[in-house]
C-alpha cells in the first residue's frame, strides 16, 4: 500500500523582521528559489537575502532549507510546520510594522476643494450640510435664540442658592449652586451644582480647570433650564449608612 502526499502543504510563515505569523499554502513542486520569491511578498525580505529554517508542528527546529534548486516537497514539510525566514539584508527588526515611518499621502485643502468626486463636492452640488445657506441660517438663528434663553435663565441663578436638578428620565437631585456662567468644556451657559450626596460626576473641575470646590462625585454641571431654585432642605439619601 503506497502513501500519496497532497500536492500542496499548509505552513506557517514567520520572520526575523516581523512579530506576526502568516498561514500559507504552497505547492510541494516549488523549488526553494521559487518559494523565496513568494515569501518576499509575505515578509518583505528580498529573496536573495533570506535563509530558510523548517520547524516541526511542536516548534522544534528540523533543518535548514539551504538548496535553492531542491523541491519543497523533498523536505519533511507537513501541514502545520513553520518556515522561518532569516533576514540577511540588514533591515531593522520591526521596520515593516512601524507605521510612523510610512509616508502619508496628504492633499491640500485647495486641491481637495477642486475635486469633483469628493464628499465636499457632493454636499455642494446637493446643497447639504454647511453648504445649505438657508438651513445654516436657520440653525444659527436657533442657536442664538437658545443662547439668549440660557443667558436670561442664568442671570436669575445666584451662587449659594439651594436647588433641585430635574432632568427627564433621571431622579431629582438636591444641592447647592456653586457656579453659573460660561465654561471652556462646552459652549453655552452651565450651572455647577454641589449635590448633597455623591450623585455627581466630578469635584467641580473639568478637563483640568476648576470652577468650584467639592468632594469627588459631588459635583456636576447642568443646563440652567434643568435647575429649579427654592428652599429645599438637605436630604439624607442613606448612601453613607452601613449595611
Amino acid at each position: 500500500m503506497s502513501v500519496v502526499s497532497s500536492p500542496t502543504v499548509n505552513v506557517l510563515i514567520s520572520s526575523t523582521l516581523n512579530s506576526f505569523t502568516a498561514q500559507k499554502r504552497y505547492n510541494r513542486g516549488l523549488t526553494l528559489a521559487e518559494l523565496k520569491c513568494k515569501l518576499e511578498l509575505v515578509v518583505g525580505t528580498p529573496a536573495s537575502c533570506m535563509d530558510l529554517e523548517l520547524y516541526s508542528t511542536d516548534n522544534s527546529l528540523l533543518l535548514r532549507l539551504d538548496s535553492d534548486e531542491a523541491l519543497l516537497g523533498s523536505y519533511p514539510v507537513d501541514d502545520g510546520c513553520r518556515i522561518h525566514v532569516v533576514d540577511k539584508s540588514g533591515t531593522r527588526t520591526g521596520a515593516f510594522e512601524d507605521l510612523s515611518r510610512v509616508e502619508k499621502y496628504q492633499l491640500s485643502d485647495d486641491n481637495y476643494d477642486k475635486r469633483t468626486d469628493s464628499v465636499r463636492a457632493f454636499l455642494k452640488r446637493n446643497k447639504m450640510g454647511k453648504f445649505n445657506e438657508e438651513d445654516m441660517a436657520t440653525r444659527e438663528a436657533d442657536q442664538e435664540q437658545k443662547f439668549a434663553e440660557e443667558r436670561d435663565l442664568i442671570t436669575a441663578i445666584a451662587v449659594g442658592s439651594r436647588c433641585e436638578v430635574r432632568i427627564t428620565g433621571q431622579p431629582t437631585k438636591r444641592g447647592t449652586v456653586m457656579y453659573a456662567g460660561l465654561t471652556d468644556f462646552k459652549p453655552g451657559y452651565w450651572v455647577g451644582v454641589r449635590y448633597d450626596e455623591p450623585l455627581g460626576k466630578n469635584d467641580g473641575s473639568v478637563n483640568g480647570k476648576r470652577y468650584f470646590q467639592c468632594p469627588p462625585k459631588y459635583g456636576a454641571f447642568v443646563k440652567p433650564q434643568f435647575v429649579a431654585l427654592g428652599n429645599f432642605p438637605e436630604e439624607n439619601y442613606g448612601l453613607d449608612d452601613e449595611m
